[in-house]
Protein backbone atom coordinates (compact mmCIF):
# COMPACT_ATOMS: atom_id res chain seq x y z
CA UNK A 1 0.00 0.00 0.00
CA UNK A 2 2.80 2.42 0.91
CA UNK A 3 4.63 1.53 -2.32
CA UNK A 4 1.48 2.22 -4.33
CA UNK A 5 1.13 5.66 -2.72
CA UNK A 6 4.79 6.37 -3.44
CA UNK A 7 4.35 5.43 -7.11
CA UNK A 8 1.32 7.71 -7.39
CA UNK A 9 3.27 10.56 -5.81
CA UNK A 10 6.17 10.07 -8.21
CA UNK A 11 3.79 9.89 -11.17
CA UNK A 12 2.11 13.11 -10.07
CA UNK A 13 5.45 14.83 -9.72
CA UNK A 14 6.52 13.71 -13.20
CA UNK A 15 3.27 15.05 -14.65
CA UNK A 16 3.83 18.40 -12.93
CA UNK A 17 7.42 18.80 -14.07
CA UNK A 18 6.60 20.06 -17.60
CA UNK A 19 4.31 22.75 -16.16
CA UNK A 20 6.91 23.78 -13.60
CA UNK A 21 9.57 23.96 -16.27
CA UNK A 22 7.26 25.98 -18.49
CA UNK A 23 6.54 28.44 -15.67
CA UNK A 24 10.27 29.00 -15.25
CA UNK A 25 10.67 29.81 -18.94
CA UNK A 26 8.98 33.21 -18.60
CA UNK A 27 8.70 35.98 -16.07
CA UNK A 28 7.67 39.64 -16.40
CA UNK A 29 10.45 42.04 -17.32
CA UNK A 30 8.69 45.38 -16.89
CA UNK A 31 5.91 46.88 -14.77
CA UNK A 32 2.75 44.78 -14.72
CA UNK A 33 -0.57 46.60 -15.11
CA UNK A 34 -3.57 45.11 -13.32
CA UNK A 35 -6.71 46.64 -14.84
CA UNK A 36 -9.84 46.86 -12.70
CA UNK A 37 -13.21 47.51 -14.42
CA UNK A 38 -14.43 49.62 -11.48
CA UNK A 39 -13.56 52.78 -9.58
CA UNK A 40 -11.30 53.05 -6.55
CA UNK A 41 -12.88 51.62 -3.42
CA UNK A 42 -15.33 49.33 -5.22
CA UNK A 43 -15.36 45.63 -4.36
CA UNK A 44 -13.44 44.69 -7.52
CA UNK A 45 -10.82 47.30 -6.70
CA UNK A 46 -10.51 46.12 -3.10
CA UNK A 47 -9.82 42.55 -4.25
CA UNK A 48 -7.22 43.69 -6.79
CA UNK A 49 -5.36 45.76 -4.23
CA UNK A 50 -5.32 42.88 -1.74
CA UNK A 51 -3.77 40.68 -4.45
CA UNK A 52 -1.14 43.35 -5.14
CA UNK A 53 -0.42 43.71 -1.42
CA UNK A 54 0.25 39.98 -1.06
CA UNK A 55 2.33 39.86 -4.25
CA UNK A 56 4.46 42.74 -2.98
CA UNK A 57 4.76 41.31 0.52
CA UNK A 58 5.88 37.89 -0.65
CA UNK A 59 8.02 39.29 -3.49
CA UNK A 60 6.31 37.09 -6.07
CA UNK A 61 7.21 39.38 -8.98
CA UNK A 62 10.62 40.61 -10.11
CA UNK A 63 9.00 43.88 -11.26
CA UNK A 64 6.45 46.34 -9.81
CA UNK A 65 2.70 45.84 -10.20
CA UNK A 66 0.41 48.81 -10.80
CA UNK A 67 -3.37 48.66 -10.23
CA UNK A 68 -5.16 50.76 -12.85
CA UNK A 69 -8.86 51.64 -12.55
CA UNK A 70 -10.80 51.72 -15.84
CA UNK A 71 -14.52 51.81 -14.99
CA UNK A 72 -17.30 52.28 -17.50
CA UNK A 73 -19.23 50.59 -20.25
CA UNK A 74 -20.18 47.54 -18.14
CA UNK A 75 -16.51 46.56 -18.20
CA UNK A 76 -15.90 47.38 -21.87
CA UNK A 77 -13.39 50.15 -21.09
CA UNK A 78 -11.20 47.68 -19.19
CA UNK A 79 -11.71 44.88 -21.70
CA UNK A 80 -10.88 47.22 -24.57
CA UNK A 81 -7.54 48.03 -22.96
CA UNK A 82 -6.81 44.32 -22.57
CA UNK A 83 -7.87 43.51 -26.13
CA UNK A 84 -5.49 46.15 -27.49
CA UNK A 85 -2.39 44.19 -26.41
CA UNK A 86 -2.71 40.54 -27.49
CA UNK A 87 -0.09 38.19 -26.07
CA UNK A 88 1.23 40.71 -23.54
CA UNK A 89 1.94 38.88 -20.29
CA UNK A 90 2.51 42.19 -18.50
CA UNK A 91 -1.18 43.09 -18.65
CA UNK A 92 -3.87 41.56 -16.43
CA UNK A 93 -7.50 42.37 -15.71
CA UNK A 94 -10.20 41.30 -13.31
CA UNK A 95 -12.30 38.42 -14.64
CA UNK A 96 -15.91 38.82 -13.53
CA UNK A 97 -18.74 36.34 -13.74
CA UNK A 98 -21.05 39.16 -14.80
CA UNK A 99 -19.18 39.49 -18.10
CA UNK A 100 -20.83 36.23 -19.20
CA UNK A 101 -24.34 37.64 -18.84
CA UNK A 102 -23.39 41.07 -20.13
CA UNK A 103 -22.22 39.62 -23.44
CA UNK A 104 -25.22 37.31 -23.80
CA UNK A 105 -27.70 40.17 -23.38
CA UNK A 106 -25.73 42.36 -25.77
CA UNK A 107 -24.57 44.95 -23.27
CA UNK A 108 -20.92 44.32 -24.21
CA UNK A 109 -19.27 42.81 -27.26
CA UNK A 110 -16.39 41.05 -25.47
CA UNK A 111 -16.35 38.20 -22.98
CA UNK A 112 -13.98 35.70 -21.38
CA UNK A 113 -13.75 33.84 -24.72
CA UNK A 114 -11.95 36.87 -26.14
CA UNK A 115 -9.20 36.74 -23.50
CA UNK A 116 -7.03 34.25 -21.59
CA UNK A 117 -8.59 33.21 -18.25
CA UNK A 118 -5.74 32.63 -15.78
CA UNK A 119 -7.55 31.60 -12.60
CA UNK A 120 -10.79 31.74 -10.64
CA UNK A 121 -10.14 32.86 -7.07
CA UNK A 122 -13.43 33.07 -5.18
CA UNK A 123 -17.22 33.03 -5.25
CA UNK A 124 -19.56 35.84 -4.27
CA UNK A 125 -23.11 35.01 -3.23
CA UNK A 126 -26.24 37.06 -3.69
CA UNK A 127 -28.91 37.65 -1.06
CA UNK A 128 -32.56 38.68 -1.20
CA UNK A 129 -33.79 41.32 1.24
CA UNK A 130 -36.98 43.16 2.20
CA UNK A 131 -37.74 45.92 4.71
CA UNK A 132 -37.99 44.83 8.31
CA UNK A 133 -41.72 45.63 8.32
CA UNK A 134 -42.48 43.69 5.13
CA UNK A 135 -45.18 41.01 5.27
CA UNK A 136 -42.76 38.81 3.29
CA UNK A 137 -40.94 37.00 6.07
CA UNK A 138 -39.10 34.19 4.27
CA UNK A 139 -37.99 32.88 0.93
CA UNK A 140 -41.07 30.64 0.94
CA UNK A 141 -43.34 33.68 1.41
CA UNK A 142 -41.66 35.37 -1.53
CA UNK A 143 -42.12 32.33 -3.74
CA UNK A 144 -45.78 31.91 -2.83
CA UNK A 145 -46.53 35.57 -3.51
CA UNK A 146 -44.81 35.54 -6.88
CA UNK A 147 -46.31 32.22 -7.95
CA UNK A 148 -49.74 33.82 -7.66
CA UNK A 149 -48.71 37.03 -9.39
CA UNK A 150 -45.11 37.31 -10.71
CA UNK A 151 -45.51 41.08 -11.19
CA UNK A 152 -46.86 41.72 -7.69
CA UNK A 153 -43.57 42.88 -6.17
CA UNK A 154 -40.95 45.31 -7.47
CA UNK A 155 -37.43 43.84 -7.33
CA UNK A 156 -34.35 46.08 -7.38
CA UNK A 157 -31.05 44.96 -8.93
CA UNK A 158 -27.73 46.64 -9.71
CA UNK A 159 -26.59 47.54 -12.23
CA UNK A 160 -28.48 46.15 -15.22
CA UNK A 161 -31.27 43.82 -16.28
CA UNK A 162 -29.98 40.34 -17.01
CA UNK A 163 -26.75 40.63 -15.03
CA UNK A 164 -25.58 38.25 -12.27
CA UNK A 165 -27.54 40.09 -9.55
CA UNK A 166 -30.72 39.65 -11.59
CA UNK A 167 -29.88 36.04 -12.45
CA UNK A 168 -29.21 35.19 -8.80
CA UNK A 169 -32.82 35.88 -7.82
CA UNK A 170 -34.35 34.69 -11.08
CA UNK A 171 -32.79 31.24 -10.86
CA UNK A 172 -34.27 30.15 -7.48
CA UNK A 173 -37.62 31.68 -8.37
CA UNK A 174 -37.61 29.77 -11.65
CA UNK A 175 -36.77 26.53 -9.86
CA UNK A 176 -39.64 27.24 -7.44
CA UNK A 177 -42.14 27.53 -10.31
CA UNK A 178 -42.39 31.31 -10.72
CA UNK A 179 -42.88 32.73 -14.23
CA UNK A 180 -39.67 34.77 -14.13
CA UNK A 181 -40.33 36.49 -17.47
CA UNK A 182 -43.18 38.39 -15.78
CA UNK A 183 -41.21 39.69 -12.79
CA UNK A 184 -41.10 43.44 -12.15
CA UNK A 185 -37.35 44.11 -12.09
CA UNK A 186 -35.96 47.63 -11.63
CA UNK A 187 -32.26 48.36 -12.37
CA UNK A 188 -30.23 50.84 -10.29
CA UNK A 189 -26.74 52.27 -10.68
CA UNK A 190 -25.52 50.55 -7.52
CA UNK A 191 -26.68 48.28 -4.71
CA UNK A 192 -26.42 51.27 -2.37
CA UNK A 193 -29.04 53.02 -4.50
CA UNK A 194 -31.36 50.02 -4.68
CA UNK A 195 -31.07 49.58 -0.90
CA UNK A 196 -31.94 53.26 -0.35
CA UNK A 197 -35.03 52.83 -2.49
CA UNK A 198 -36.00 49.70 -0.57
CA UNK A 199 -35.79 51.55 2.74
CA UNK A 200 -37.71 54.48 1.25
CA UNK A 201 -40.62 52.26 0.27
CA UNK A 202 -40.06 52.54 -3.49
CA UNK A 203 -39.16 48.87 -3.81
CA UNK A 204 -40.51 45.68 -2.27
CA UNK A 205 -37.46 43.44 -2.67
CA UNK A 206 -33.73 43.87 -3.35
CA UNK A 207 -31.30 41.36 -4.79
CA UNK A 208 -27.76 42.30 -3.71
CA UNK A 209 -24.38 40.81 -2.92
CA UNK A 210 -23.93 39.69 0.66
CA UNK A 211 -21.65 42.48 1.83
CA UNK A 212 -24.11 45.15 0.65
CA UNK A 213 -26.92 44.05 2.98
CA UNK A 214 -24.92 43.73 6.20
CA UNK A 215 -25.04 47.40 7.39
CA UNK A 216 -28.84 47.66 7.13
CA UNK A 217 -29.30 44.16 8.55
CA UNK A 218 -27.23 45.09 11.61
CA UNK A 219 -29.25 48.29 11.96
CA UNK A 220 -32.44 46.24 12.04
CA UNK A 221 -33.88 48.00 8.98
CA UNK A 222 -34.10 45.00 6.66
CA UNK A 223 -34.80 41.28 6.73
CA UNK A 224 -32.60 39.05 4.59
CA UNK A 225 -34.76 36.22 3.27
CA UNK A 226 -32.27 33.93 1.60
CA UNK A 227 -28.78 33.52 0.21
CA UNK A 228 -28.05 31.59 -2.99
CA UNK A 229 -25.10 29.66 -1.51
CA UNK A 230 -24.55 25.96 -0.85
CA UNK A 231 -24.41 26.60 2.89
CA UNK A 232 -24.97 29.53 5.21
CA UNK A 233 -22.48 32.36 5.24
CA UNK A 234 -20.77 33.34 8.47
CA UNK A 235 -20.57 36.42 10.64
CA UNK A 236 -23.56 38.75 10.62
CA UNK A 237 -25.21 36.61 7.93
CA UNK A 238 -25.01 33.32 9.84
CA UNK A 239 -28.74 33.53 10.57
CA UNK A 240 -29.74 33.83 6.91
CA UNK A 241 -31.00 30.51 5.46
CA UNK A 242 -30.03 29.26 2.03
CA UNK A 243 -32.63 28.73 -0.66
CA UNK A 244 -32.10 25.00 -0.30
CA UNK A 245 -33.00 25.17 3.38
CA UNK A 246 -36.32 26.66 2.31
CA UNK A 247 -37.16 23.93 -0.17
CA UNK A 248 -35.78 25.56 -3.32
CA UNK A 249 -32.93 23.52 -4.80
CA UNK A 250 -31.00 26.40 -6.35
CA UNK A 251 -27.47 27.75 -5.95
CA UNK A 252 -25.96 30.70 -7.77
CA UNK A 253 -22.36 31.84 -7.38
CA UNK A 254 -20.78 34.86 -9.02
CA UNK A 255 -17.11 34.01 -9.44
CA UNK A 256 -14.14 36.34 -9.74
CA UNK A 257 -10.61 35.82 -10.97
CA UNK A 258 -8.02 37.17 -13.36
CA UNK A 259 -7.52 37.10 -17.10
CA UNK A 260 -4.91 38.25 -19.57
CA UNK A 261 -4.97 39.23 -23.23
CA UNK A 262 -5.78 36.69 -25.90
CA UNK A 263 -2.77 34.85 -27.32
CA UNK A 264 -0.74 34.45 -24.12
CA UNK A 265 1.86 31.68 -24.22
CA UNK A 266 1.73 28.54 -22.08
CA UNK A 267 4.73 29.86 -20.16
CA UNK A 268 2.99 33.14 -19.36
CA UNK A 269 -0.18 31.33 -18.29
CA UNK A 270 1.77 28.94 -16.08
CA UNK A 271 3.66 31.80 -14.43
CA UNK A 272 0.52 33.73 -13.47
CA UNK A 273 -1.38 30.63 -12.45
CA UNK A 274 1.46 29.78 -10.08
CA UNK A 275 1.52 33.27 -8.55
CA UNK A 276 -2.24 33.29 -8.01
CA UNK A 277 -2.23 29.78 -6.58
CA UNK A 278 0.35 30.85 -3.99
CA UNK A 279 -1.72 33.88 -3.01
CA UNK A 280 -4.90 31.82 -2.66
CA UNK A 281 -3.18 29.54 -0.14
CA UNK A 282 -2.20 32.33 2.28
CA UNK A 283 -4.07 32.83 5.57
CA UNK A 284 -4.24 36.58 4.86
CA UNK A 285 -6.07 36.06 1.58
CA UNK A 286 -8.59 33.69 3.12
CA UNK A 287 -9.18 36.07 6.03
CA UNK A 288 -9.76 38.87 3.51
CA UNK A 289 -12.34 36.73 1.69
CA UNK A 290 -14.13 35.93 4.95
CA UNK A 291 -14.40 39.62 5.86
CA UNK A 292 -16.16 40.23 2.56
CA UNK A 293 -18.44 37.17 2.83
CA UNK A 294 -16.68 35.59 -0.17
CA UNK A 295 -15.81 31.91 -0.42
CA UNK A 296 -12.41 30.68 -1.67
CA UNK A 297 -12.55 28.61 -4.84
CA UNK A 298 -9.28 28.34 -6.72
CA UNK A 299 -9.26 27.03 -10.28
CA UNK A 300 -6.27 27.09 -12.58
CA UNK A 301 -6.46 28.26 -16.18
CA UNK A 302 -7.69 25.05 -17.83
CA UNK A 303 -10.26 24.34 -15.13
CA UNK A 304 -11.42 27.96 -15.19
CA UNK A 305 -12.18 27.80 -18.91
CA UNK A 306 -14.25 24.62 -18.48
CA UNK A 307 -16.12 26.21 -15.58
CA UNK A 308 -16.82 29.41 -17.49
CA UNK A 309 -18.05 27.45 -20.51
CA UNK A 310 -20.46 25.56 -18.26
CA UNK A 311 -21.64 28.76 -16.58
CA UNK A 312 -22.19 30.41 -19.97
CA UNK A 313 -24.40 27.51 -21.04
CA UNK A 314 -26.49 27.83 -17.88
CA UNK A 315 -26.71 31.61 -18.25
CA UNK A 316 -27.87 31.25 -21.86
CA UNK A 317 -30.72 28.98 -20.75
CA UNK A 318 -31.78 31.25 -17.88
CA UNK A 319 -31.63 34.43 -19.96
CA UNK A 320 -33.65 32.67 -22.61
CA UNK A 321 -36.40 32.08 -20.04
CA UNK A 322 -36.20 35.79 -19.19
CA UNK A 323 -36.46 36.68 -22.90
CA UNK A 324 -33.25 38.69 -22.59
CA UNK A 325 -30.90 36.86 -24.95
CA UNK A 326 -29.48 39.03 -27.68
CA UNK A 327 -30.55 37.79 -31.09
CA UNK A 328 -27.60 36.50 -33.07
CA UNK A 329 -27.09 38.11 -36.51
Amino acid sequence: MALSRLRRSIAGLLLALPLLATAQDWKPERTVEYIVPAGAGAALDTAAREIKTLIDRDKLLPVPMLVVNKPGGAGMVAMGALAAKPGDGHLLATLTHSSINNKLVGEVSLGYEDFTPLAILFDEYITVAVRADSPIRSGRDLVETLRKNPAALSIGVATSIGNHIHAAIAKPLQVAGVDIARLTVVPYKSSAESMTNLLGGHLDVVSASAINVVPQLKAGKIRVLAVASTERLGGDLAGVPTWREQGVDAVYASSQGLQGPKGMTLAQIAFWEGVLRRISATPEWNAFLARNYWRPRFMGAAEAVKYLDSEAEGARALLGELHLLKKQP
